[in-house]
């Protein structure tokens, strides 16, 4: 079978899980040069795939349901895809990908519905895997003959995401004499470090060295600004302020971030800045499933052999994850 020249990506859910599917697009041309990639997404994400080197176009899910099913049909037959890569299922898409008649529609065979819109399907688990979910994406890349990738730090190459110089607003935000290390201390689902231990981590940096940047939405940051010292002098609080693309800029100018799995944390990590994030060990929210991937990417875990994580269980030990540890990696040398 001739291998494809333009392949429609599917991916409409959150930040995290965008970041964590730019390297695919990367992979696949490596492996496919000259290959067309296009990024069915979720609005909001789109900064993070307008910034990939290897996405030549972008289209959202909130543009096609605007349209209705023939329309959304109509838009995804003039892209010209001879394939769609379902690497998240959302049944509509499927729907209208096959409306649309592009020739080669992928998904997992572990969604009904791919069995009715699909006609090649990919078998293979994610719930008790050991990949890495970068890893697990590209396994939708078997039928073009890609491999996946071992280990996942090979990707780190293939990431493509641009860092444009930040904006004056942005550089208005950041301390040319300081290192400026930001800190995002809420997530939206799954565990998290603690307050308190954000808290004494801002007590933790030298005011003479460092300089904190809060980053979160509104809501987030009404929730930390009652435990946060956002008073302190070496400290920014940018909660609520920053759009997407902004909060973006922010990264990328910046030195360092902190934070436990979320999508801040795998942009700063594909932006190639000093990254620490603060995991838990329960399945399937483990780092080896959800570890940042970048050139100064680390990881932090109280016990890698927790008995309460290795059972399933509601377990808060990522709290015990000493706010000194997160100091002394973030003042480790670079290797």
């Amino acid at each position: 079978m001739n291998p494809p020249r333009t392949v429609l990506l599917s991916r409409p859910d959150n930040l995290g899980d965008a970041v964590v599917t730019v390297p695919m697009a990367g992979w696949l041309r490596h492996h496919l040069p000259g290959v067309r990639i296009v990024a069915l997404i979720k609005g909001y994400t789109a900064p993070v795939w307008e910034r990939c080197t290897h996405i030549d176009a972008v289209i959202t899910l909130e543009e096609l349901a605007a349209l209705g099913d023939a329309g959304a049909a109509d838009r995804l037959r003039a892209v010209g895809a001879d394939a769609i890569v379902h690497v998240f299922p959302h049944r509509q898409v499927a729907w209208w990908a096959k409306a649309a008649g592009i020739p080669r529609r992928i998904g997992t065979s572990h969604r009904w519905w791919h069995w009715a819109t699909c006609n090649e399907r990919v078998h293979f688990s994610r719930r008790r895997s050991d990949l890495h979910e970068a890893q697990l994406n590209i396994k939708l890349l078997a039928p073009f003959g890609v491999p996946v990738p071992s280990p996942v730090q090979a990707l780190i190459p293939y990431i493509g995401l641009r860092v444009p110089a930040p904006p004056p607003e942005v550089r208005a935000l950041l301390r040319p004499d300081r290192r400026n290390v930001i800190l995002h201390p809420l997530k939206g689902s799954g565990v998290e470090w603690g307050l308190e231990n954000f808290a004494a981590l801002i007590r933790l940096l030298d005011p003479r060295r460092y300089h904190c940047l809060l980053t979160g939405t509104a809501a987030e940051a009404e929730r930390y600004r009652r435990v946060l010292p956002v008073d302190l002098p070496h400290v920014t609080d940018t909660g609520g302020s920053l759009p997407l693309d902004r909060l973006m800029d922010l990264i990328g100018a910046s030195d360092a971030l902190v934070a436990a799995s979320t999508g801040p944390l795998h942009i700063a990590a594909a932006s190639g800045i000093r990254t620490i994030g603060l995991f838990s060990m329960r399945r399937p929210i483990h780092p080896g499933r959800w570890a940042p991937l970048g050139p100064d990417a680390h990881v932090l875990v109280n016990d890698p052999h927790c008995p309460d994580c290795a059972r399933g269980a509601d377990c808060d030990c990522i709290t015990r994850i000493p706010p000194q540890r997160v100091l002394a990696a973030l003042e480790a040398p670079r290797t």
